[in-house]
């Protein structure tokens, strides 16, 4: 067995003595693990980083076996973003998130939506909501996606500025005023306003309706939190708040 494909690095962890056990997001493999023999090493080192985009090429004797990879860069990014403190914590959330994707299920849509958001990240207005947006569509592509286009009360589509924690759904104005408290707060940038017009405080909100729309369907059902990655993001973005 054998394919090649592009593939954008999500870890990459150390494996006997000079190999290393690889994760991809591949365009048409989806998410997909392989042992680079030499990983380990400097020569490798280098291109194994997450964000990076690379030319993989996977064999195995069985389909259902780990498997070899040998690859080679296509694009550097976690280099040129090594000296962006906030950039590179949005870069390990991304990752990490996409490792909940399931393994080997093919998501091409969502593979190239993560493409345009780590190359927004060296553009600290953009990327942030890009990431939010991104979220939003990996909930949709795995089955739990979010109606932001009408209230869940009214079927009206005017004046929407709440999210139910329990449906997923947007809320009008009108119908949520009496229960704001429990409600988010529907950030703009999600229903029609560029992403470079969020401001931080729109895009903590995002991440909070996306969070908790993750833990719900993705993570808590397999006993997992969000990861670290992806809290360290949220708390950055918070402070970036206050």
């Amino acid at each position: 067995m054998d394919w090649r494909d592009e593939g954008i690095v999500l870890s990459a962890r150390p494996y006997g003595e000079t190999g290393a056990i690889v994760e991809l997001f591949t365009r048409e493999h989806g998410r997909h693990l392989g042992l680079v023999r030499g990983g380990a090493g400097r020569r490798h080192k280098g291109a194994l980083q997450p964000g990076n985009s690379l030319a993989a090429h996977w064999r195995a004797r069985l389909n259902e076996h780990l498997g070899t990879y040998t690859a080679e860069m296509l694009k550097p990014r976690a280099g040129v973003l090594m000296d962006d403190a906030f950039a590179l914590t949005g870069l390990s959330a991304a990752c990490a998130v996409a490792g909940i994707v399931p393994e080997r299920e093919a998501h091409p849509a969502l593979y190239e939506g993560f493409e345009v958001l780590l190359d927004t990240m060296e553009d600290p207005d953009i990327w942030p909501a890009v990431f939010v947006r991104w979220e939003l569509g990996l909930l949709q592509e795995l089955g739990f996606g979010l109606d932001l286009g009408q209230c869940a009360a009214t079927g009206s589509r005017d004046d929407l500025v709440y999210v139910s924690p329990r449906s997923g759904g947007a809320v009008s104005r009108a119908a949520g005023a009496p229960y704001a408290e429990r409600l988010f707060r529907l950030p703009q940038f999600l229903v029609g306003a560029q992403a470079g017009e969020a401001n931080p405080a729109d895009v903590a909100e995002g991440l909070k309706i996306t969070g908790h729309f993750l833990e719900r369907h993705l993570y808590a059902p397999h006993d997992k939190h969000l990861p670290d990655a992806r809290i360290r993001l949220m708390e950055r973005v918070a402070a970036r708040v206050a």
